[in-house]
């Protein structure tokens, strides 16, 4: 794999994409009725920041320094749904053995729904590299209603969709390894919606050239889907020397007022995550409700 998730565990992507899955769980949870958590790029689902802080012989520096490290860190009064994420991050954190003050690990999205599902929720992750999947199974052998699945998670858009439970949050998060990434994911979405059009689905992506992410919208859009939120965060302008300036989170069926619930703390993240000027959040509709 290019991609070595350890180096990037914690950082501000994660930061903003778990603090979303959060409030995206909790809107599903508005009902009773039992829904099936889909993640398609699940990794290995625990991250070591000790072994991030080591580096390897590609001399990467830690970027969680830079996410978590500074929500735990700030004396700034959080909101209740940062607060709330940063509390779930310390007792994962403790429940792995940790007892000093500094974080060691960091959950993945796997472990973050893992802490808000119901009993009669389910969790289905896939992962295709096999390394990471076999960590996965182990991390999550005894976990109830929970399947790992060594497999393309684009398949699995077709192969576990419609779920019996007739609800889903799919959250889609490839390392964007593959030059036709957005490609992929577009064709895994016109299968994916065609059979479960009422499924609320969670799209990552990189900030890094706006003329990709306009062409992957369009490309979007044009495949007709219900309405589309875009939310994106940037800690710096379109001028930063920053390889990765920002990222997003495309939200198809978000639950009723996600918007709304979500942009106080989009401000805030914008302020705590900043590196540099032109920092800010975008919150706007691809397809209109």
């Amino acid at each position: 794999m290019n991609y070595r998730h350890h180096f990037h565990a914690g950082n501000f992507a994660d930061v903003f994409k778990h603090v979303l899955l959060l409030e995206l769980l909790r809107g599903l949870q508005k009902k009773e009725k039992p829904f099936l958590y889909l993640d398609t790029h699940a990794g290995r689902g625990r991250y070591d920041l000790e072994t991030a802080a080591r580096g390897d012989s590609l001399e990467r520096k830690p970027e969680w320094p830079d996410g978590i490290g500074r929500l735990v860190a700030t004396d700034e009064p959080l909101t209740p749904l940062l607060a709330d994420y940063v509390e779930r991050i310390r007792t994962f954190d403790r429940n792995q053995g940790n007892v000093a003050d500094e974080l060691r690990f960091y959950p993945g999205s796997p472990h973050i729904a893992r802490s808000l599902v119901r009993p009669q929720d389910r969790l289905a992750l896939c992962e295709k590299h096999p390394a990471e999947s076999a960590a996965l199974r182990a991390e999550f052998q005894f976990t109830d209603r929970c399947s790992v699945h060594e497999m393309d998670g684009y398949v699995a858009l077709r192969a576990m969709l419609p779920p019996p439970e007739r609800r889903a949050l799919v959250l889609i998060d490839p390392p964007f390894e593959a030059q036709d990434e957005f490609a992929q994911i577009v064709e895994g979405l016109r299968g994916g919606l065609q059979r479960f059009p009422s499924g609320v689905f969670a799209i990552w992506y990189p900030l890094t050239s706006r003329a990709k992410i306009d062409a992957f919208y369009d490309e979007l859009i044009a495949l007709k889907p219900p309405p589309t939120l875009a939310v994106e965060i940037a800690i710096a302008g379109e001028n930063s020397p920053l390889k990765m300036r920002g990222c997003g989170l495309a939200v198809i069926n978000p639950p009723w007022r996600f918007d709304e619930a979500v942009k106080p703390t989009l401000e805030s993240l914008a302020r705590l995550l900043a590196q540099g000027p032109g920092a800010d959040f975008n919150l706007a509709w691809a397809v209109p409700e």
